[in-house]
């Protein structure tokens, strides 16, 4: 998708240092952080959203394991981590290529504020 900010962030159009990558996912850290971590794990490919991942489970997996591997490797595991997905712009999506964020490295309170 050609008007799509992480489509171009994959194909290198828009510089980043991705914290991991490969043929199906890329992470990479959020250029507007809520948290000291704060990392996108996006599929390579483009998908709208979390609601197109209903039929590719496999997919959404990968995702979600990616996201808990990086948490790990970044030192997160022990103190905690949270991981988000926002669905369509009710639910907070800001960009239209589905995305998991990792955050960490401080207390997340729910609700935020």
């Amino acid at each position: 998708m050609k008007d799509c900010i992480f489509c171009k962030i994959v194909a290198g159009e828009i510089p980043s240092t991705p914290l991991y990558a490969d043929d199906e996912l890329y992470a990479f850290n959020d250029i507007n952080p809520k948290a000291p971590t704060h990392v996108l794990v996006i599929p390579t490919e483009h998908v709208d959203g979390v609601a197109a991942l209903d039929e590719r489970p496999e997919l959404l997996g990968r995702l979600m394991s990616r996201a808990v591997k990086l948490a790990r490797e970044l030192g997160l595991e022990e103190a905690g981590y949270r991981l988000v997905i926002n669905q369509g712009e009710d639910g907070g999506q800001s960009v239209g290529h589905v995305h998991v964020h990792l955050l960490g490295g401080r207390p997340l309170n729910w609700p935020p504020g």
